[in-house]
Protein backbone atom coordinates (compact mmCIF):
# COMPACT_ATOMS: atom_id res chain seq x y z
CA UNK A 1 0.00 0.00 0.00
CA UNK A 2 1.04 3.65 -0.30
CA UNK A 3 1.53 6.26 2.12
CA UNK A 4 0.04 9.95 0.97
CA UNK A 5 1.63 13.02 1.88
CA UNK A 6 -0.20 16.06 1.57
CA UNK A 7 2.69 18.63 1.35
CA UNK A 8 2.95 22.33 1.74
CA UNK A 9 6.47 24.50 1.48
CA UNK A 10 6.29 25.48 4.84
CA UNK A 11 7.09 24.04 8.31
CA UNK A 12 4.36 22.12 8.73
CA UNK A 13 5.10 20.62 5.36
CA UNK A 14 8.27 19.88 6.41
CA UNK A 15 7.58 17.78 9.62
CA UNK A 16 4.31 16.18 8.36
CA UNK A 17 7.83 15.16 4.94
CA UNK A 18 9.78 13.49 8.12
CA UNK A 19 6.66 11.95 9.16
CA UNK A 20 6.06 10.45 5.83
CA UNK A 21 9.21 9.23 5.28
CA UNK A 22 9.25 7.17 8.42
CA UNK A 23 6.04 6.02 7.66
CA UNK A 24 6.99 4.79 4.26
CA UNK A 25 10.04 3.06 5.89
CA UNK A 26 8.52 1.29 8.84
CA UNK A 27 5.92 0.44 6.68
CA UNK A 28 7.66 -0.96 3.84
CA UNK A 29 5.91 0.91 0.79
CA UNK A 30 6.29 3.32 -1.60
CA UNK A 31 4.91 6.95 -0.90
CA UNK A 32 2.84 9.61 -2.95
CA UNK A 33 3.31 13.52 -2.63
CA UNK A 34 0.44 15.63 -3.68
CA UNK A 35 1.23 19.27 -4.03
CA UNK A 36 -1.69 21.73 -4.53
CA UNK A 37 -0.31 24.77 -6.01
CA UNK A 38 -0.68 27.87 -4.32
CA UNK A 39 -3.47 30.34 -5.61
CA UNK A 40 -0.95 33.00 -5.97
CA UNK A 41 3.05 32.08 -6.41
CA UNK A 42 4.57 33.16 -3.42
CA UNK A 43 7.04 35.87 -5.06
CA UNK A 44 9.56 35.77 -2.22
CA UNK A 45 10.69 32.32 -2.04
CA UNK A 46 13.42 31.70 -3.19
CA UNK A 47 13.66 27.95 -4.49
CA UNK A 48 10.10 27.57 -6.96
CA UNK A 49 7.78 24.69 -6.14
CA UNK A 50 9.12 22.43 -8.75
CA UNK A 51 12.74 22.96 -6.71
CA UNK A 52 11.36 21.99 -3.60
CA UNK A 53 9.08 19.47 -4.61
CA UNK A 54 12.91 17.55 -6.44
CA UNK A 55 14.18 18.25 -3.39
CA UNK A 56 11.38 16.35 -1.29
CA UNK A 57 11.77 13.73 -4.04
CA UNK A 58 15.76 13.38 -3.02
CA UNK A 59 14.94 13.16 0.33
CA UNK A 60 12.41 9.72 -0.54
CA UNK A 61 15.69 8.65 -2.85
CA UNK A 62 17.97 8.79 -0.38
CA UNK A 63 16.51 6.15 1.59
CA UNK A 64 15.36 4.66 -1.41
CA UNK A 65 11.75 4.78 -0.86
CA UNK A 66 9.90 4.59 -4.53
CA UNK A 67 7.84 8.02 -5.12
CA UNK A 68 5.65 9.60 -7.07
CA UNK A 69 5.09 13.30 -6.97
CA UNK A 70 1.83 15.11 -8.37
CA UNK A 71 1.70 18.75 -8.64
CA UNK A 72 -2.05 19.68 -9.19
CA UNK A 73 -3.38 23.12 -10.16
CA UNK A 74 -4.64 25.63 -7.72
CA UNK A 75 -8.06 24.90 -6.40
CA UNK A 76 -10.58 26.80 -4.30
CA UNK A 77 -10.87 24.03 -1.84
CA UNK A 78 -7.05 21.73 -1.50
CA UNK A 79 -9.31 19.14 0.64
CA UNK A 80 -11.34 17.94 -2.26
CA UNK A 81 -8.09 17.76 -4.79
CA UNK A 82 -6.24 15.50 -1.90
CA UNK A 83 -9.76 13.35 -1.36
CA UNK A 84 -9.97 12.72 -5.06
CA UNK A 85 -6.13 11.33 -4.69
CA UNK A 86 -6.86 9.12 -2.02
CA UNK A 87 -10.07 7.96 -3.46
CA UNK A 88 -7.93 6.84 -6.51
CA UNK A 89 -4.84 5.41 -4.41
CA UNK A 90 -6.83 4.27 -1.47
CA UNK A 91 -3.61 4.84 0.93
CA UNK A 92 -2.73 2.89 4.02
CA UNK A 93 -2.16 6.25 5.71
CA UNK A 94 -2.29 9.89 4.85
CA UNK A 95 0.40 12.70 6.50
CA UNK A 96 -0.39 16.16 7.06
CA UNK A 97 0.57 18.71 8.62
CA UNK A 98 -1.28 20.73 11.27
CA UNK A 99 -0.56 24.03 11.72
CA UNK A 100 -0.59 25.76 15.86
CA UNK A 101 -3.82 28.04 16.14
CA UNK A 102 -5.01 30.93 18.47
CA UNK A 103 -8.07 30.53 20.48
CA UNK A 104 -10.11 31.65 18.00
CA UNK A 105 -8.73 28.81 15.33
CA UNK A 106 -8.68 26.30 17.90
CA UNK A 107 -12.89 26.53 17.88
CA UNK A 108 -12.72 26.07 14.16
CA UNK A 109 -9.56 23.15 12.76
CA UNK A 110 -8.22 24.13 9.37
CA UNK A 111 -10.89 23.65 6.84
CA UNK A 112 -8.71 20.99 4.56
CA UNK A 113 -7.14 19.35 7.62
CA UNK A 114 -11.26 19.03 9.21
CA UNK A 115 -12.25 17.79 6.07
CA UNK A 116 -9.86 15.35 5.63
CA UNK A 117 -9.94 14.27 8.17
CA UNK A 118 -14.07 13.63 8.74
CA UNK A 119 -14.43 12.41 4.59
CA UNK A 120 -11.30 9.80 4.43
CA UNK A 121 -11.29 5.92 5.12
CA UNK A 122 -8.15 5.32 6.48
CA UNK A 123 -5.78 6.33 9.07
CA UNK A 124 -4.98 10.28 8.79
CA UNK A 125 -1.62 11.59 10.75
CA UNK A 126 -1.42 14.74 11.75
CA UNK A 127 1.93 16.39 12.49
CA UNK A 128 2.78 19.54 14.27
CA UNK A 129 5.39 21.56 13.40
CA UNK A 130 8.34 21.75 15.80
CA UNK A 131 8.48 25.03 18.01
CA UNK A 132 11.02 27.43 18.19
Amino acid sequence: MTVLLAYSRNPEGDAALDAALAEALRRETDAVVVNVTPAAADAGAPFSEEQSLDAVSARFAAVDVPVSVRQLPAHPDAADTILEVAAELRPEVIVIGLRRRSRVGKFVLGSTTQQLLLEVDCPVLAVKAPTG
